[in-house]
């Protein structure tokens, strides 16, 4: 039986795909960012605390899944908007711009206590959207939650180009890195990820297949 250390419906939807058996038990953690912290060692430093933090309420047949995603546009990390306004500053300066979103993973099988992490970090390039188009989404009060104050997937606001990474890691969590760390663990999926990812999200991903094979990309 899985966990996932999340109350995010996008990730439930996502580690579905999978086919896996799974609950949730969802994990409170400090998510402020350390002076100088890097955004890889940031969102898999959360990823591990709030993998960590289910383990103690967790029974031995359980492995853990967490996962923490983050914006770095240049030398900037974006994390979640706390106000409309900066919403809006967030999507104003990602306009027309190619940004990077990181993902961490990990994986705690409990009965060992045996960690397995991974890292899947895309380059985004969004669209140049209005004012009135931001103004019309951060109103919804989607981008409250999210990391660099929007959705991939928002059907009507729409604000990315075409991206050539992982998908599904730029709505939370990486599947195929999520397989191959599960693989190390003995754990396998029921159903095809890549073929379930690609068409629930209607995404053809050309990096499937190498991340599969252990391969260090996106």
């Amino acid at each position: 039986m899985l966990l996932l250390a999340s109350n995010s419906p996008r990730r439930r939807q996502l580690l579905a795909l999978g086919g896996w058996m799974f609950r949730l038990m969802p994990a409170e953690v400090d998510e402020r960012l350390k002076p100088g912290e890097a955004a890889g060692d940031y969102v898999l430093r959360l990823a591990k605390s709030k993998a960590v933090a289910c383990a103690g309420s967790a029974h031995e047949e359980h492995i853990i899944i967490a996962a923490d995603t983050t914006v770095v546009l240049g030398k900037d990390i974006l994390v979640k908007p706390r106000s409309i306004s900066e919403a809006v500053e967030m999507l104003t300066r990602l306009r027309g711009r190619t940004h990077q979103v990181y993902t961490g993973i990990a994986v705690l099988r409990v009965r060992d206590n045996r960690l397995r992490t991974d890292l899947c970090v895309t380059d985004v390039p969004m669209r140049k959207y209005s004012d009135g188009e931001i103004n019309t989404y951060v109103a919804t009060g989607d981008p409250l939650d999210k990391a660099g104050a929007y959705a991939i997937q928002h059907p009507r606001f729409q604000p990315v180009g075409k991206i050539s990474g992982c998908y599904a890691s730029v709505m939370g969590l990486p599947l195929c890195h999520l397989q191959r760390t599960l693989r190390q663990l003995e754990v396998a999926p029921p159903a095809a990820v890549p073929g379930n990812c690609q068409s629930a999200l209607r995404y053809q991903c050309s990096i499937s297949r190498a991340v599969l094979r252990g391969e260090q990309v996106g």
